[in-house]
């Protein structure tokens, strides 16, 4: 199965990891991962005192961050994975790519701010819910 996991680097990413490992009968080395991190935009008054190189540097260097200690968890569990970024508003980009890359599950983690809802889910994983249209499964980060 495709299963997308979206990651922020937070200690939620590493409590879903924690996660999605003890899960193997569920979530194993079996399935094709992909990784997914969305790096905040820079705001477009600041983007016109920077070259684009410098702002694609910046968004490459913000998603290593993030993604350099999942690759060692994958390499570490056998799993295949791909690791992908995007600069954008994270609920929209992540339910974007979960519904266009023909996954079969998406995974998130949730922070757990906010509302009364955001305070049960979080305030991204309730507008990708609002948005995406593939199985979801949700990790709280207690």
């Amino acid at each position: 199965m495709k299963i997308l996991v979206a990651v922020d680097g937070s200690h939620v990413t590493k409590r879903m990891l924690s996660y999605m490992a003890a899960q193997d009968e569920l979530l194993g080395a079996g399935h094709d991962y992909t990784f997914i991190t969305v790096v905040p935009l820079i705001s477009a008054r600041v983007a016109t005192f920077l070259q684009s190189d410098v702002i694609q540097g910046y968004y490459r260097d913000e998603a290593e961050k993030v993604f350099a200690p999942i690759r060692q968890f994958v390499e570490q569990n056998g799993w295949r994975a791909h690791m992908i970024s995007n600069p954008g508003h994270a609920p929209e980009t992540i339910a974007k790519t979960a519904n266009e890359g023909h996954f079969g599950l998406l995974v998130m983690g949730t922070h757990g701010h906010g509302s009364l809802t955001n305070l049960v889910l979080g305030s991204v994983a309730t507008a990708v819910l609002a948005r995406v249209k593939v199985p979801v499964l949700l990790v709280p980060s207690s």
